[in-house]
């Protein structure tokens, strides 16, 4: 699956969301837009390697393409060897993280800090580009602490760029690496979206794409005016709803994977039947779908089933054609 064109619609990459299970409940959703996996380590899969025990790390299931993964790491060798066992597990692209702020992740050198060493990025993604065949990009930020100048934002793209890499992913506002926890980070301080923009003025050949702060379609159609795609990150966990209509509006296709939340909770239903099948309890699945219904009548009715079904010692997948019926019928009280 080819996907180094400009895709104009991506889920971000975030830890403890972007699970397998999280993926496929989207794309009951939408099937087009571009997934991530959550942040993999390079060092763990070789270790994962090493044990057999890859499965568990890399494994996804085929609908869930197109579907990028993103490592982290900053030693050009661990993360050369990640990514061709990436390819060879069927992964349509690569993504490096240099833009996680997590004190974790900052000693092992890795994510934010990493935009204080352009060229060691360049140089992690040009041995990573000729060693695998499937597209390699960069998600960043604008800077870090007080290297948050535009100059240097350009002239890191700019040094990244050189080694051929064609797609960079910002996320439109700098990191603060002391001092702001990850959760902080995510919102302070404020976006800067016009530093985004001026990238693609200066690189109009490159595959810009913004990230950061946007929360329904109607935003993501004015950013497509000034940059190539759109990123969207909490807003797709906290609303995935919101791409009920992406397929239709921004990929030409003729038709949306469902027409409405009931139809999702039907198709995840066999879903269920087969995690139960291998000895999964809900948890992992459900969570995911606590905003299904976000800002329609009955929501808080929704989260509460699910936390209910969560308590029970033993689940059943019928538990979502149970809670259809009632919530249908709520819905309909409600709208009288």
């Amino acid at each position: 699956m080819i996907i180094d064109k400009a895709y104009p619609l991506s889920i971000a990459p975030m830890m403890d969301c972007t699970d397998r299970h999280f993926r496929f409940f989207m794309r009951q959703i939408t099937r087009q837009t571009l997934l991530y996996t959550e942040m993999v380590v390079a060092q763990s899969i070789h270790h994962a390697n090493r044990e057999n025990r890859l499965q568990k790390i890399l494994e996804f299931h085929p609908l869930e393409r197109p579907l990028v993964i993103q490592l982290g790491g900053s030693d050009p060798d661990s993360l050369v060897e990640a990514a061709k066992i990436c390819e060879d597990h069927g992964f349509d692209g690569i993504n490096l993280n240099v833009g996680c702020p997590s004190t974790r992740v900052q000693s092992g050198r890795f994510g934010a800090c990493l935009m204080k060493e352009p060229h060691h990025v360049a140089e992690c993604v040009h041995k990573m580009s000729t060693a695998v065949s499937i597209p390699v990009s960069v998600k960043h930020r604008l800077g870090v602490d007080d290297l948050d100048d535009y100059e240097h934002l350009h002239d890191f793209v700019k040094i990244v760029s050189g080694t051929g890499i064609q797609h960079f992913i910002v996320h439109a506002r700098k990191a603060w690496l002391k001092g702001l926890s990850p959760a902080q980070n995510r919102t302070r301080p404020p976006l800067n979206y016009e530093n985004v923009y001026q990238l693609k003025r200066d690189f109009p050949g490159l595959n810009i794409e913004v990230n950061g702060g946007v929360k329904t379609l109607e935003e993501v159609f004015s950013h497509l005016t000034r940059v190539d795609g759109v990123m969207i990150g909490r807003a797709a966990y906290d609303n995935p709803w919101i791409f009920s209509a992406a397929d239709t509006a921004l990929f030409n296709c003729p038709k949306n994977p469902t027409q409405n939340r009931f139809e999702v909770l039907r198709a995840m239903v066999p879903y269920l039947q087969t995690a139960k099948n291998s000895g999964l309890r809900f948890h992992g699945i459900l969570r995911h779908m606590m905003g299904l219904f976000h800002g329609e009548p009955g929501a808080r009715v929704w989260r509460r089933w699910i936390n209910e079904e969560l308590q029970r010692k033993e689940q059943e997948p019928e538990f979502l054609i149970r809670s259809l019926d009632c919530f249908q019928e709520l819905q309909v009280l409600n709208s009288c």
